[in-house]
């Protein structure tokens, strides 16, 4: 038997099977063989992912921004409505949607236009100008290298180029501006009569009314179900560490890392910039060069300063008004065929015309600050700051991992858990549902856990609880309450008031119909002397009118213009739950002509920016219809 075996794996095809499986462990690995693949996205969008990183990054983002322009003043629990949840994903999806659409259609965001943006960036400037160590040092204290910022900020510039492009084709004409003026300014003349509230007193609600109320809506006057909780609350900025370390461990890491420690050669530039012009054909190109050919001949000549000369024929408006100046310039920031030249250049020196994307440049190299590396007694400080981060980093690790696996082995009690970290176990007091006022019991995910079935109902430990970035907790309920029926004695004063307001709104809904039937056999005078009241006669009433109730004001321009002699008769719901019978008499359109040029103007730029988003949204819409789009909410 193992001689026959022996015999049919040394063949030539047993060879060939053996070799591809071999192949096929060293491209994927072994272990892809046993280890499921776990999707992790929030949504795919076509073969492109937002990630639940990618998600979080952009939320946390949302929420900084929110909480910002409020002051503080939002309740956090604003945050963990799915609404607001699904309005950051549908921004990041339609992101996607265009950055698909913009590969398909071949949109490219040039080098040029990708250093500008940077460069325009005000967290980028020291007295207004670029400075590429606050633009390193900024991108490092947010865990960003150059190329991943260059990623994003050209992302960010490709999703924002195709709206503005689709948003530019929106026409307006003179007609749609006629159209809104006259509507706008229309004026309408219009009578009514407000209707008195319907009384009905306390004294009217009998007490069987307000018992069966109170069996048939027990579920609005529930004391909520509480619960309390232990908790073990573990914080990396409270872990203690050990935050000195040897000078060897430090000569280490000062090795190890030495490559950031090293700030690259720069240049000082300044450029004439000479675009192409026409339609960018053969003679439109030679046109452009030799102009370029005579400025760079001019610079050398030393006539005019290089600076003058940029000032007069650079067509870069950005550094045009600074004599070409670009400051200080370090490599992969331009144009490779710019920065090719710059860095041929020496210093003093002026290039020949050099071809980019954005038409031809003539480079002036006015110093070079040549690299150096900081020494290990310069940055020693930060190397001890960094030890002492990531040392802490370390034992949260350790910690969090501990404290999570013994809560698992032990789901019946927290101490385990909390004696393998050396902490507390703590307790809350009773909250509901709705949370804390504030306090650890205020945190939405906390909630969440507390009344989950398996922290609630099974009485287990909960999963660990991300209360923030390096910041996790496990809870178990300590106490329970049930909910249970408010006393009819504590909630009978609020159901006799239900009733009152119901029932008056009832009575005066029903008199109003009745009313407003009779309109046209009897006039409006005639049913307000019936009613006590009196009839408002309105004359040129705009739409933005501040003395009249804004729902009558809203309700008369709903409704149709006059027929002939005959009024347009409706019966109005204003604020307070008072009715009116109104009638509309007659409708005046505004004269468009009649209005300056600046009025026009400013009715166009609305109109245009309506109609600009309008047809921006439809064009997403379409986009995301001709797209795959998979959520995964539950991964937000």
């Amino acid at each position: 038997m193992l001689q026959a075996l022996r015999e049919k794996t040394s063949g030539l095809i047993a060879k060939i099977i053996l070799g591809a499986v071999i192949i096929a462990f060293s491209f994927f690995g072994i272990e892809s063989y046993f280890i499921a693949q776990t999707d992790d996205y929030v949504a795919r969008v076509g073969d492109k992912e937002v990630s639940q990183q990618e998600f979080r990054s952009r939320f946390d983002e949302f929420r900084q921004m929110q909480m910002q322009r409020s002051n503080g003043a939002l309740d956090a629990r604003y945050f963990e409505s799915p609404e607001v949840k699904r309005q950051v994903l549908d921004q990041l999806i339609d992101e996607k949607v265009m950055l698909a659409a913009n590969e398909r259609l071949g949109v490219v965001v040039p080098v040029d236009r990708l250093r500008q943006e940077i460069m325009r960036i005000p967290a980028f400037q020291s007295n207004g100008q670029f400075d590429p160590a606050l633009y390193r040092a900024a991108l490092a204290s947010q865990g960003m290298t150059p190329s991943m910022f260059d990623v994003r900020v050209r992302d960010e510039i490709a999703t924002r180029e195709m709206p503005v492009q689709v948003a530019t084709s929106a026409i307006v004409t003179d007609a749609d501006v006629d159209t809104y003026l006259r509507l706008r300014g229309q004026l309408r003349d219009f009578r009514f009569v407000a209707l008195p509230k319907a009384s009905v007193e306390a004294g009217d609600i009998k007490e069987e009314d307000i018992a069966k109320y109170y069996t048939e809506h027990q579920q609005d006057f529930m004391i909520p179900e509480e619960v309390a909780l232990e908790y073990v609350d573990l914080e990396a900025d409270k872990v203690e560490v050990a935050l000195t370390p040897d000078e060897a461990t430090l000569r280490k890491r000062y090795e190890d890392g030495k490559a950031r420690f090293v700030s690259p050669e720069q240049r000082l530039a300044s450029h004439i910039l000479v675009k192409v012009g026409g339609k960018g054909g053969p003679d439109d190109q030679k046109a452009a060069l030799e102009k370029a050919q005579k400025l760079a001949a001019d610079a050398r000549e030393g006539k005019t300063s290089f600076a003058d000369l940029a000032k007069q024929s650079s067509e870069d408006l950005g550094s045009k008004a600074l004599g070409g100046d670009l400051g200080w310039v370090d490599k992969e920031m331009t144009d490779p065929a710019f920065e090719a030249a710059l860095y041929a250049l020496e210093k003093g020196k002026i290039s020949d015309p050099v071809l980019s994307g954005e038409g031809y440049h003539v480079i002036e190299l006015r110093d070079v600050r040549p690299g150096s590396t900081r020494s290990f007694e310069e940055v020693r400080p930060e190397l001890v700051r960094e030890y002492g981060e990531s040392e802490r980093e370390r034992v949260y690790s350790e910690k969090s991992g501990r404290l999570i696996d013994v809560s698992y082995q032990d789901s019946t009690s927290l101490e385990p858990a909390a004696r393998a970290v050396g902490l507390p176990v703590q307790k809350t007091a009773l909250f509901s549902r709705e949370g804390a006022t504030e306090g650890f019991a205020a945190n939405p995910a906390v909630v969440r856990a507390a009344f989950s079935d398996q922290v609630l109902l099974q009485g287990n430990n909960s999963d660990s609880i991300e209360i923030a970035p390096n910041h996790v907790a496990v809870v178990r309920v300590a106490e329970h309450k049930p909910a249970s029926p408010k006393p009819l004695d504590e909630v009978r004063d609020d159901i006799r008031r239900r009733l009152v307001d119901a029932r008056t709104a009832e009575l005066g809904k029903q008199r109003a119909d009745e009313l407003f039937a009779r309109l046209g056999k009897d006039t409006l005078d005639v049913i307000a002397t019936e009613t006590g009241g009196k009839v408002a006669d309105e004359k040129g009433i705009g739409r933005n009118a501040v003395n009249l109730d804004s729902a009558l004001v809203t309700a008369v321009f709903a409704m149709p213009r006059p027929q002939g002699e005959a009024p347009s008769s409706q019966l109005v719901a204003m604020s307070g739950g008072e009715y009116a019978l109104v009638q509309l008499d007659k409708v005046a359109d505004a004269d468009p002509k009649a209005l300056d040029e600046p009025t026009r103007e400013a009715a166009r730029n609305t109109l245009q920016q309506a109609s600009a988003m309008g047809q921006v949204r439809e064009f997403l819409a379409a986009l995301r219809a001709n797209t795959e789009i998979k959520r995964a909410e539950e991964r937000m």
